[in-house]
């Protein structure tokens, strides 16, 4: 009996310890390293893409054409919402709310820092919203992040979180 179980643990202990070998990158055993740097460039030249096309529609004052860009159980905590929007009935409300708030709304994104973890992405830096109210156009600072799920060969939000910059400190 002993050596039927040594014998058992025995085939699972070895080839654990192949597998082990083999990934180690063992002379002999290495695997071509594929390019890592050029497609994580090419990936966050498609996530940037992904952020320019929401800035241009965003613009369109069309919720169904910015809705398009998120995914099916995406989430938006957004500038001008003390709550959570979840799923897309929920960011159309958002975005029909903050257009009329906003009238003649445009964003301009400043510096990104986009990071890639296989499928997902997450763009995080600041944007600032301008708008017209009483014939003035005013502006809004903000803070975003971005989580991008790649579905086929789009990159679509899954979480979006926009806030305010705060005031400086005094």
């Amino acid at each position: 009996m002993n050596k039927q179980v040594s014998g058992r643990f025995g085939g699972v202990v070895g080839t654990v310890l192949l597998a082990a070998f083999l990934l180690s990158g063992a002379p002999g055993c290495a695997v071509a390293p594929q390019d890592s740097a050029a497609s994580a460039t090419v990936s966050r030249d498609a996530v940037a893409a992904a952020a320019a096309k929401w800035t241009a529609v965003f613009v369109d004052d069309n919720p169904d054409v910015i809705l398009a860009l998120y995914d099916d159980d995406g989430i938006l905590w957004g500038t001008l919402s003390p709550t959570i929007a979840v799923g897309k009935p929920a960011i159309r409300g958002y975005f029909e709310r903050a257009f009329k708030a906003l009238p003649g709304h445009k964003v301009t994104f400043g510096e990104q820092k986009i990071r890639i973890y296989g499928d997902t992405a997450i763009n995080s830096g600041y944007y600032t919203f301008s708008y017209v109210r009483d014939g003035e156009t005013k502006t809004l600072p903000a803070r975003y992040s971005f989580v991008y799920r790649k579905r086929g060969n789009d990159w679509l939000i899954v979480d979006h979180h926009s806030s305010a910059m705060p005031p400086p400190p005094r």
